[in-house]
């Protein structure tokens, strides 16, 4: 029997029967230990466990005219907001294939008439008991899915607080990368959803891996904190040897990702991208770039897409060595390096999204960044 003595936080049953002195029957045998509605036609029971207090359970007839409690139970289990009230049918229909007919339409027990009170009450405690467990387990389930959800975002968060964090030093060292870092990661974006409509792209730049791109992009040039100052922040052409020495910070971005996976103990997934970007950004699609000459698709694509926002955003960008370049300008030296500097599918895809690209510069210009 419930536990508690409050009528109001008692179980409600509803109990479906066209027969007013079955009804009353069961109102007297449950009044005292549960909630009790009662519905003399199955479409009045739709109509009661469609409003928002819904049963803990149904008693249900099978013969009653109009809809018999077969149609009944069919349509509360085809119901996501139904489908969960234990039906337990009270009928006096007794051959096994009706037994059998009313389990494999969702019902919880099958009682013959006539009754025995205690049989009836001992099982409706059973299924309400049954019921009550399955929705703690339920709302269980949906409290731990949320949570991972949660702390799955927090670690989203913290792994971009962490390539932001490490961005930073870049720009410790160099006055001229913040904007740069800024409108880089967004061309990279936009470069990489541009990209995926061709179908030999579409499966490797997905959502999650397009997300990872923009997040990883402003570590590329995150070696440059090891860099000499009288290199780095030098007003003026670099000579061949002081552009060899930058030449470096493409494997020292790499290395200091990896000392950064050395601390904790073990490679970390989410810098994967990042340690391809910073290590091999200055590639070139004839192999012509460095560090190691790679050549074609044997360059990262995460490096590819970064080549070509890096060497754009760097021409429109005034520098101590040259002045900004207008889009023309820029996009014109692009197309120069189209199969030299540059993937020649990297290329279309700019050409696509060349208005996006002029949108970015003003946006995360360096007077708003």
């Amino acid at each position: 029997m419930p536990t508690t003595t409050n009528p109001a936080e008692r179980p409600m049953i509803l109990v479906v029967d066209d027969t007013p002195t079955n009804l009353s029957l069961m109102n007297d045998l449950l009044g005292p230990h549960y909630r009790v509605k009662a519905a003399n036609s199955g479409m009045r029971a739709l109509k009661i466990v469609a409003g928002d207090a819904k049963p803990d359970l149904i008693l249900l007839d099978i013969m009653m005219p109009e809809m018999d409690g077969y149609e009944v139970c069919r349509q509360l289990k085809a119901s996501p907001d139904t489908r969960d009230i234990p039906v337990i049918f009270l009928t006096a229909k007794s051959e096994t294939s009706d037994e059998q007919t009313g389990l494999e339409l969702g019902a919880v027990d099958y009682i013959t008439k006539p009754i025995s009170p205690p049989i009836v009450l001992s099982r409706i405690k059973t299924h309400l008991a049954l019921k009550a467990s399955a929705d703690f387990l339920k709302d269980q389930n949906q409290y731990l899915e949320q949570e991972v959800q949660r702390r799955t975002e927090d670690l989203r968060e913290i792994q971009y607080v962490t390539i932001l964090t490490m961005a930073s030093l870049a720009e410790t060292r160099d006055n001229e990368t913040g904007g740069h870092i800024v409108r880089t990661q967004h061309y990279v974006r936009l470069l990489a959803q541009e990209l995926r409509k061709l179908p030999k792209y579409a499966a490797t730049l997905d959502d999650h891996t397009i997300d990872l791109l923009f997040k990883s992009a402003p570590l590329h040039d995150i070696g440059k904190v090891g860099i000499p100052d009288h290199v780095l922040l030098k007003p003026g052409r670099l000579t061949p040897e002081e552009f060899e020495i930058m030449k470096t910070h493409t494997t020292l971005g790499r290395a200091a990702i990896e000392a950064a996976e050395a601390r904790l103990g073990k490679s970390v997934p989410f810098l994967e991208c990042a340690k391809e970007i910073a290590y091999c950004h200055q590639e070139k699609w004839d192999g012509s770039g460095y560090p190691q000459g790679l050549r074609g698709d044997a360059i990262p694509l995460s490096a590819r897409l970064m080549a070509l926002a890096d060497v754009y955003d760097a021409l429109i960008s005034k520098r101590v060595y040259k002045p900004a370049f207008d889009h023309a300008k820029a996009k014109s030296i692009l197309l120069e390096g189209r199969g030299s500097h540059f993937d020649p599918d990297v290329i279309d895809a700019f050409l696509a999204v060349e208005a996006g690209f002029r949108a970015i510069a003003t946006e995360y210009s360096d007077d708003e960044v």
